[in-house]
C-alpha cells in the first residue's frame, strides 16, 4: 500500500504566475541554517523578488527574504543572503541552456516541506508583455462572473 505525500506549502510567488508563463517547472532543495528553518516553519518567508542565478555551474536563489527567528540572536544570517539551490548537475546544465538560448528566466515559484525538508519549486518562466496579463485577467473575470450566474441560478 503506497502512502500519500502531502506537501505542506509555506509560501508561494504569485506575482510569478502573474508576470511570466510558466513553461516548466522543477523541484530544488536549498541549504538553510537551523535558525533560518525554525523561521520559515512559522511562514516568515517572502518570495516576491526571488530569482534564481546559475553560477559556476551551480544554482544560487537571491533576493528571498527570511526574516530573522526571534530567538535566534547570534545564530541569525543576513535575511537576504544568497541561498544555494541542490539539483543535479545535468538538470542545471539544462536549466542554463534554457536560459541561455531562448532567454528564460528562472524563478522560485512556491517553498514547501517534504518529509521534513524545505523544497522549492522552480519554474522556468519567459515574461508576459502588459497585453498578455490583461487578457489573464479577462479571462479570470469572464470565469467568475460565469461562476457567480451558475451559483445564481442554483439557490
Amino acid at each position: 500500500m503506497a502512502v500519500q505525500e502531502t506537501n505542506k506549502v509555506i509560501a508561494v510567488n504569485r506575482k510569478a504566475r502573474h508576470d511570466y508563463f510558466v513553461t516548466e517547472a522543477m523541484e530544488a532543495g536549498i541549504e538553510l541554517v537551523g535558525t533560518e528553518v525554525k523561521s520559515i516553519r512559522s511562514g516568515e518567508v517572502n518570495l516576491k523578488d526571488a530569482w534564481v542565478e546559475i553560477e559556476n555551474g551551480e544554482l544560487y536563489v537571491l533576493g528571498m527574504h527570511i526574516s530573522p527567528y526571534e530567538k535566534g540572536n547570534i545564530f541569525n544570517r543576513d535575511p537576504v543572503r544568497r541561498r544555494k539551490l541542490l539539483v543535479h548537475r545535468r538538470e542545471i546544465r539544462h536549466l542554463q541552456q534554457q536560459q541561455k538560448l531562448q532567454g528564460y528566466a528562472l524563478i522560485p515559484l512556491q517553498l514547501y516541506f517534504k518529509r521534513g525538508k524545505v523544497k522549492v519549486e522552480l519554474g522556468v518562466c519567459k515574461g508576459k508583455k502588459l497585453y498578455d496579463k490583461r487578457a489573464d485577467l479577462a479571462v479570470r473575470d469572464a470565469k467568475r462572473e460565469m461562476d457567480r450566474a451558475l451559483k445564481s441560478r442554483r439557490a
